[in-house]
């Protein structure tokens, strides 16, 4: 597998500090970032789930990372990607990110009964 580089949105225990940011470990820091607005985050068994969610004004802060094909794939199977506790999916970015092509993980499944963190996960 090429070690090609891709735009990673973290957004809960992957960022910096977090308990599961070991799993960044040797890829690369890229900045603060917050996604457009449409984007919500709401509580789910110790960890955040990013939902799309129409009418939300604010979006959700977290980080970028540039991370390689092998962290990628550790990272799809670390959030349950092929399970479907998660999807992959390209997210839009406030500046100065906006124009770049980032992906994140979001939650695809029903919210109802969780709490609504809003646009910040705070451990």
């Amino acid at each position: 597998m090429s070690a090609g580089a891709h735009l990673l949105f973290v957004y809960g225990t992957l960022k910096r500090g977090g308990v599961n940011h070991r799993h960044l470990a040797g890829q690369t820091f890229v900045g603060e970032a917050r996604t457009v607005a449409g984007y919500r985050l709401y509580a789910l068994d110790g960890y955040p789930g990013m939902v799309a969610q129409a009418g939300d004004r604010d979006g959700v802060v977290g980080e970028i990372w540039s991370v390689d094909d092998d962290a990628l794939v550790r990272l799809d199977r670390f959030e349950g990607v092929s399970e479907g506790l998660y999807r992959r999916e390209p997210v839009a970015l406030l500046a100065p990110f906006s124009d770049r092509i980032v992906h994140a993980y979001l939650y695809p499944h029903g919210v109802a009964g969780r709490r609504d963190l809003g646009s910040r996960w705070t451990e």
